[in-house]
C-alpha cells in the first residue's frame, strides 16, 4: 500500500498511457481500414472481393489489377457484389476517404466483413502492388 500512495503519480500516468493506447486500437478497429498487405492476405487466403468505388473516369485513369468496379453511387443494390455476405469485401478509391463509406454502408446492408483499404489506390501503388488503366 506504501508503493501505491508513494507512486501514485507513475500509477496514475501509466494506466492513462495504457488506456490511450486502448482507445487507439478501438478505434483503429471500428473504422474498419486494413493496410494493403492486409488486403493482399485477405483476398489471397480468405477468398475477399476486391472492390473499387471510384467514378467511371478515375477507374478507367487507373485502378487495382482484378478490382470489381462497382461507383459509390450504385453501390447499393448492385449485383456486382457478392451473394455471399460473409466474404471479406476490400473497399477501394484513389485516396480510401470514399471506400471508408462504402464500407460502413456496406456493413449496414449485411456484409460482415466489409473494410476500405487504408490510402486507396495511392497506397497501392505505394506498395507497388499491381494496377490497370482502362476499363
Amino acid at each position: 500500500m506504501k508503493f501505491i500512495i508513494d507512486n501514485w503519480m507513475l500509477i496514475l500516468l501509466a494506466a492513462t498511457s495504457g488506456g490511450l493506447l486502448l482507445w487507439q486500437t478501438l478505434q483503429k478497429s471500428q473504422m474498419g481500414a486494413v493496410g494493403t498487405a492486409e488486403a493482399v492476405r485477405l483476398i489471397n487466403r480468405e477468398k475477399g472481393v476486391l472492390v473499387d468505388v471510384s467514378e467511371p473516369a478515375e477507374y478507367a485513369a487507373g485502378h487495382a489489377a482484378g478490382a470489381r468496379h462497382i461507383p459509390f453511387a450504385s453501390l447499393e443494390g448492385s449485383k456486382d457484389l457478392p451473394s455471399n455476405k460473409t466474404l471479406p469485401v476490400l473497399l477501394m478509391c484513389p485516396t480510401g476517404a470514399r471506400a471508408s463509406r462504402a464500407a460502413g454502408q456496406l456493413r449496414k446492408a449485411g456484409y460482415e466483413k466489409a473494410v476500405a483499404v487504408a490510402g486507396g489506390l495511392n497506397a497501392w501503388r505505394e506498395a507497388n502492388l499491381p494496377v490497370q488503366k482502362g476499363a
